[in-house]
């Protein structure tokens, strides 16, 4: 099955780029567009998207306030939102993580790892790079807290539920590893990586890795490493 895409971005233009793009690979199918925040969460509420590519600085309701409120509910259950922003220096980026986006990626980027970004986020994963990535959401999540799609910024709550193997493998996803990178780094199997990540999403409520980084984040786990 194809996977469902929706485009919202304010400039018609671009829209009609990624459209021409998307729709030319036989495993995407472009079934909405909006071009406002308001519009993506009422288009998305009726396409029931698997993945909404979602621009931030729009007129009406920005890209933020739209992801905070389709992945709290008022969209399809299990439909993800991948950012699109100036990729260096957009300062909302960690703000849309917070309010439940999968990943991000910058408007510049070449249209093979659009793609394959698309299909990464519509498997469950999220768009994370140990490099630019978490060095951007180490630079602004450390600022003024802001409330997440889930409460209070801090959750001592959750964080008391994980195991020390688990918080261990947070601390690591929090510094950007992937699970063959936290295999290495702990002397265990990818599989066995992968089942402690999972088991930390599930007990800190995260809807993937993206939000378990900014849980490590929130709670102190990460930046030592």
């Amino acid at each position: 099955m194809p996977i469902r895409v929706l485009l919202v971005d304010d400039q018609a233009l671009l829209r009609a780029t990624f459209r021409l793009l998307l729709d030319a690979q036989p495993d995407i199918d472009v079934v909405g567009e909006a071009a406002t925040g308001a519009e993506a969460v009422s288009v998305a509420r009726d396409a029931r998207p698997d993945v909404v590519l979602m621009d931030i600085r729009m007129p009406d309701m920005d890209g933020i306030e739209a992801t905070r409120l389709i992945t709290s509910g008022a969209g399809p259950a299990g439909t993800r939102i991948l950012i699109l922003t100036t990729f260096e220096t957009d300062e909302f980026v960690v703000s849309a993580l917070r309010a439940g986006a999968s990943g991000f990626l910058g408007k510049g980027v070449d249209p093979g790892v659009l793609i394959q970004a698309i299909r990464t986020v519509a498997a469950g994963e999220s768009l994370l790079s140990p490099t630019a990535t978490t060095a951007l959401i180490e630079r602004f999540l450390t600022q003024e807290p802001v409330k997440s799609s889930s409460g209070t910024a801090a959750r001592p709550e959750l964080l008391a539920e994980l195991t020390a193997r688990e918080r261990e493998i947070t601390t690591l996803v929090g510094a950007g590893l992937s699970n063959t990178e936290i295999a290495d780094r702990l002397f265990i199997s990818p599989a066995t990586a992968k089942t402690h990540v999972n088991r930390a999403m599930m007990k800190t409520g995260a809807r993937d890795r993206a939000q378990l980084v900014v849980f490590a984040y929130e709670n102190g786990l990460a930046g030592g490493v």
